[in-house]
C-alpha cells in the first residue's frame, strides 16, 4: 500500500518555526487577525504575512484559499502557505482547506498552524487524502511524503477526533491503490490475496473458489469468469465489532478488466476499464477504515472479482444463465456483465448473512455519467429511511450523490421474451434499468440501496482531495454512514 504520510499533533510551539523545514501553513481567519503562531512567523518574515493578510489578493480569496509566500526571510522552510478559513467553518471547508495545504506539500516536510480554528481533524483528513500519489507502477518509485506535524491549543483534543479520521483516510488510499493498479498486476487472484492481509486488522477473510461458487449455484457469476484464464474470486470480509445484531452488508463489484466480452468494447478508453473493480475496492477500504478505528459495529463486506474477456469459451449474447436465487437470465449483453456478478452476490448475502441492510457499489453503467457527469454517484433505495440516511452521509462528507427512481416502465424494459429477465433494457434509462435488474435479486423485506459510481471512482483532474486517477469515493461516506447509524455504545 503507498504509504500514508505520518502526521502528529502537538500543542503549538511558535519557538519551532524558525528551523522547521519544507512548508510552513498558516490558517487565516477571514477577518484577517493573527494567531499567536501567525503573529511569530509575522515577526520571524519581518511583515511579510501582515503584508500578505491585508492584501487585495487575500480578501478576493474563498474559504480554503491558499495563498503562498517563497522562500521567505528568517524561516529554514521553503514556502510559507496562507490559508483562508473562518473560525466558524464548517467539516467541508475545513477538509478542503486541509487538501490545498497537501497539495501544495507535495512530498516536503510540513508545519501546519491550526491556532484555535474549528474541525482541525478535517484539516488533518484533508492534508492525508491530498497527500496521495500513486507512483508504484514508475521504474522510479515516487518519495513518501515527509512527515507532517499540527500545532493547536488542544492536542489532546484534536487528536482523539483527528484519529478516526486519519483511519478512513488510510481505508481511502487503499481503495485508490486498487483502482489505480493495472489489470496485469491486480488479478483476480492478486486482488484476494491483498484482502487477505485485512486479517492483519481483525477482519475474518474468506475466499470461496468457482468449485464453491458452482456448488453454489452461482451461473450468473460464473458465466461472466469462463473467457478468463485467471479464475473468478468471491471474497467474503467479515468485521465483528458490535454486539448480536445482524450486520450491515456492503457488496462490491469488482471486474478486474472489462473488455466488454463478446459485445467487445470500443477501443479507444478501454485501457480505463482498469477501474472497473472500482465497487469492490470502496467495500475493501470501507473494510480497512473500520477496522483501523475498531467501529463498534457488525459489518460484511463481500465483493466478486472476475475478468470479462472475449474467448472461445465465454459466454454470448443469447445464452440463458440460471441464478443463484434460481431466476433464469437472458443475456442480450455481455458488456452488461457487472450486475450478473452483483447478482449472486447479493441473494448469497441475504442467505448467508441475514443482514440489517445491504448496500451495494458498482461502476455498473456508462449511462450514469450521461446523466450525472463526474461530480454525483447514482443511488437507488429500496427503504426511504435507508436510503435518506445514506445521501445525509454522503453530503456530510462532501462526496456527491443524487437519488434517481425506480418504477414499472423501467422494470417492464428488462423483461425477456424466454427467460425471467434479461440483462439489459437497451439504452434508455440504462442505469435505471440496470438497478430495476439488481432489484430482482433483492428480497422485499430488505432495506437496499445500489450505487453506481461509475462517474465518480476516477477524474481524469485533480480535484481537491485526490491527484488525477482513482478518488476512493464512498468510503467516507460509508464510514460515516456506519459511525452515525449501526454503531453500539
Amino acid at each position: 500500500m503507498t504509504d500514508m504520510r505520518q502526521i502528529t499533533i502537538q500543542a503549538t510551539d511558535i519557538e519551532a518555526l524558525a528551523e522547521a523545514e519544507g512548508r510552513i501553513a498558516c490558517l487565516i481567519p477571514g477577518d484577517g487577525k493573527l494567531g499567536t503562531g501567525a503573529r511569530r512567523l509575522n515577526r520571524l518574515t519581518k511583515g511579510a504575512v501582515q503584508r500578505a493578510v491585508d492584501s487585495e489578493r487575500f480578501a478576493k480569496m474563498k474559504e480554503g484559499d491558499l495563498l503562498s509566500l517563497a522562500f521567505p526571510v528568517g524561516l529554514a522552510a521553503e514556502g510559507v502557505d496562507l490559508v483562508k478559513l473562518d473560525r466558524r467553518c464548517d467539516a467541508q471547508d475545513a477538509r478542503m482547506a486541509g487538501g490545498a495545504i497537501g497539495r501544495a506539500a507535495g512530498t516536503k516536510a510540513l508545519t501546519v498552524l491550526a491556532e484555535n480554528g474549528r474541525h482541525t481533524e478535517e484539516v488533518v483528513l484533508g492534508v492525508a487524502l491530498r497527500s496521495y500519489e500513486f507512483t508504484a507502477r514508475k521504474s522510479e518509485p515516487g518519495e513518501t511524503p515527509k512527515p507532517a506535524v499540527i500545532h493547536c491549543a488542544k492536542p489532546e483534543d484534536v487528536e482523539a477526533a483527528a484519529l478516526p479520521r486519519l483511519a478512513v483516510a488510510e481505508g481511502s488510499l487503499f481503495t485508490r491503490d486498487l483502482v489505480n493498479e493495472p489489470a496485469n498486476v491486480l488479478n483476480t487472484v492478486e486482488f484476494a490475496e491483498r484482502l487477505k492481509g485485512l486479517s492483519d486488522l481483525g477482519v475474518e477473510v474468506e475466499v470461496l473458489d468457482e468449485a464453491k461458487m458452482e456448488e453454489l449455484g452461482m451461473g450468473a457469476f460464473l458465466a461472466v469468469s469462463v473467457g478468463s484464464e485467471t479464475p473468478a474470486q468471491f471474497v467474503v470480509m467479515k468485521w465483528n465489532g458490535g454486539g448480536d445484531e445482524a450486520p450491515l452488508a456492503l457488496v462490491g463489484k469488482g471486474v478486474v478488466f472489462d473488455t466488454g466480452g463478446i459485445s467487445i468494447k470500443p477501443s479507444a478508453g478501454m485501457e480505463s476499464m482498469t477501474m472497473d473493480m472500482g465497487g469492490a475496492g470502496t467495500v475493501a477500504g470501507t473494510m480497512r477504515a473500520l477496522a483501523k478505528r475498531k467501529a463498534k459495529a457488525n459489518v460484511v463486506g463481500l465483493v466478486g472479482l472476475v475478468e470479462n474477456m472475449p474467448d472461445g469459451r465465454a459466454y454470448r449474447p443469447g445464452d440463458v444463465l440460471t441464478s443463484m436465487k434460481g431466476d433464469t437470465i437472458e443475456v442480450i449483453s455481455t458488456d452488461a456483465e457487472g450486475r450478473l456478478v452483483l447478482a449472486d452476490v447479493l441473494w448469497y448475502a441475504q442467505q448467508t448473512f441475514k443482514p440489517s441492510g445491504i448496500i451495494d457499489l458498482a461502476t455498473l453503467t456508462g449511462a450514469c455519467i450521461v446523466a450525472l457527469g463526474n461530480d454525483n454517484a447514482a443511488v437507488f433505495a429500496s427503504d426511504d429511511a435507508f436510503g435518506g440516511k445514506l445521501l445525509n452521509a454522503a453530503k456530510a462528507e462532501g462526496e456527491g450523490a443524487w437519488r434517481l427512481p425506480f418504477g414499472k416502465p423501467y422494470a417492464d424494459l428488462i423483461k425477456s421474451d424466454i427467460a425471467d429477465i434479461k440483462n439489459s433494457g437497451g439504452r434508455a434509462a440504462g442505469t435505471i434499468t440496470a438497478a430495476e435488474f439488481l432489484k430482482c435479486f433483492v428480497e422485499d423485506d430488505v432495506p437496499w440501496c445500489h450505487i453506481d459510481i461509475a462517474g465518480v471512482a476516477t477524474t481524469s483532474k485533480d480535484t481537491g482531495l485526490a491527484p488525477k486517477g482513482a478518488t476512493g469515493w464512498g468510503v467516507r461516506t460509508l464510514d460515516r454512514l456506519v459511525r452515525d447509524g449501526f454503531e453500539t455504545e
